[in-house]
């Protein structure tokens, strides 16, 4: 049964449920854990997640990941209340080194790619070895830019969504299933 939300003046409806995403993101652990054990079991990846939206879906990863590794935070905007600006603040920087380091970006959602890219262009000025993108969420028919995504839990229509550490304007980030803006007649 799809639930409806009401956060500030819009509602939502269920999109992907609490368990559909603990399943998902054990399968992307599970991926990380033989892909890195395998290749070399002396490298030691730091995850990076982007805040805030990607806090929860991070946590959730690393109880599952079971590899050696290093992590940390960056935090931009680009969101003015449901659309994107198109324009990154970054406010806080990367304190670690990240050079010769394997960087696994961690997004709570990548649609138009601006975000992805200039978090990209900002790391490559560190000198890590690789650079690598994950994302819970990825919008295909949104997407302009060319940094591969190495890492998808879901691909999803080009629709707003709340909850899992997603937010409308402060609200939503609690919730554990994800929803989608519920359209007129829906």
């Amino acid at each position: 049964m799809m639930e409806t939300i009401k956060l500030h003046d819009k509602e939502f409806i269920t999109f992907l449920t609490s368990e559909q995403i603990a399943d998902r993101v054990f399968e992307l652990a599970k991926q990380i854990n033989e892909e890195f054990q395998i290749e070399n079991h002396l490298q030691r990846p730091i995850f990076l997640g982007v805040l805030d939206g990607s806090f929860r879906f991070l946590a959730d990863l690393l109880y599952v990941v079971d590899i050696e590794c290093g992590m940390s935070f960056l935090k931009l905007s680009s969101y003015d209340g449901i659309e994107t600006t198109g324009q990154i603040n970054q406010l806080i920087g990367i304190k670690e080194n990240l050079e010769d380091r394997t960087i696994i970006v961690v997004e709570d959602i990548v649609d138009t790619g601006i975000t992805i890219e200039y978090v990209v262009e900002e790391l490559e000025k560190y000198n890590p070895k690789e650079i690598k993108v994950m994302t819970l969420l990825f919008k295909p028919d949104s997407y302009t830019k060319k940094i591969p995504i190495d890492y998808i839990g879901f691909e999803i229509p080009n629709d707003f969504v709340v909850g899992y550490g997603l937010d409308y304007d402060g609200l939503g980030r609690n919730l554990n299933d994800i929803y989608k803006l519920k359209e007129n007649g829906n």
